[in-house]
């Protein structure tokens, strides 16, 4: 269309000129116009087409980084506090990507809330920030701290031990205590809610692109929590119910693939267990479809672990598990008197 109206334009100046000019010159002046039109066209479009080393605004702008933080507490969803806080990280980085673990944690489970973040931890990338408030101690002397591990991820939690098995496997590089009142919420800090006050405004700056070295002093060393670890004895594994995996009830261990398969037990066995020192069977299959629906077994979890569950049912509620507990599984051949069945 561009070329069709400049082609118009130039032939009703030509026209206008006709009568002075004879028609043989018409014909070359007509000729060197279309040409300088054709090329005046073809040069506006080039100048036109992007940089191929500038990609379109619509792609630069798709490409633009946005921090994520992951976040974790034991609120529960029957409240406010979980919508506070997601407020106050807004308020302050709205382009922020805010995802959640949970906020199921068993309330004051310091152990649990680190078993799920050390799960969760291995699937996101270098700088997300991790917010975690499991947070027993708050308004005592316990620190609010921002830790870094080798793997360029950030973790804003108490200091009280939830960060130990991620920190452990994945290395760690440093940590500072939160003490910079510019990192925390603009107004008077409650001694019950540090998630709303120093918490949440603290993971919202870090992903915001704050400096992480001005947010308060270094910390060589943080708590520690004192982990469980199954006893391998020659006569078999003593270990410990972890937790539930909710809602279907089943049983997590502390025992791992490794240490219970040199107990020589294979896929189809019968396995004797105790569980809470009370003596059962279970057959050991490897996916739960291996036993009728409503019937129990044992397996290796999706985290390699030692689980029990019942097959399309909850074995906590069927037999009335509580957790924590204990479990004992014998070395193969090694009997449990008083067996039972289940």
């Amino acid at each position: 269309m561009l070329m069709y109206n400049r082609w118009f334009a130039a032939q009703t100046t030509i026209r206008s000129f006709q009568p002075y000019f004879p028609g043989e010159l018409t014909l070359r002046i007509r000729f060197l116009v279309f040409s300088a039109v054709l090329l005046a066209t073809f040069s506006s479009g080039c100048a036109q087409q992007p940089s191929p080393k500038e990609p379109p605004a619509a792609t630069q702008a798709s490409s633009t980084f946005r921090p994520t933080i992951v976040f974790m507490t034991d609120f529960g969803v029957a409240n406010d506090a979980v919508a506070i806080c997601r407020a106050v990280i807004y308020g302050i980085a709205p382009d922020v990507r805010l995802t959640d673990i949970t906020h199921q944690v068993t309330p004051f489970s310091i152990e649990e809330a680190s078993r799920f973040l050390y799960g969760v931890a291995p699937y996101y990338p270098a700088n997300t920030v991790f917010l975690i408030v499991v947070d027993p101690g708050v308004g005592t002397s316990r620190k609010a701290i921002i830790a870094k591990s080798k793997k360029g991820q950030y973790f804003v939690a108490p200091d009280n031990g939830v960060l130990t098995p991620t920190l452990d496997r994945d290395g760690f590089d440093s940590a500072r205590e939160i003490t910079n009142q510019n990192w925390m919420i603009q107004a008077a800090v409650s001694s019950t809610f540090h998630g709303r006050d120093i918490f949440s405004p603290a993971a919202a700056h870090l992903a915001a692109g704050w400096d992480y070295n001005l947010v308060g002093p270094a910390l060589p060393e943080l708590v520690r929590l004192t982990a469980r670890t199954a006893a391998i004895t020659d006569k078999g594994i003593a270990g410990d119910l972890i937790g539930l995996d909710d809602p279907f009830g089943s049983l997590i261990t502390d025992i791992s693939r490794d240490d219970f398969q040199k107990l020589g037990y294979v896929v189809g066995d019968k396995v004797p267990v105790q569980l809470n020192k009370k003596p059962v069977t279970l057959p050991y299959g490897k996916t739960f479809m291996d036993v009728p629906v409503g019937d129990s077994l044992l397996y290796i979890d999706s985290r390699g672990r030692v689980g029990v569950a019942v097959n399309q049912g909850n074995y906590a509620k069927k037999f009335n598990i509580q957790v924590p507990g204990t479990i004992f599984i014998p070395a193969k051949h090694t009997p449990i008197t008083t067996l039972r069945k289940q």
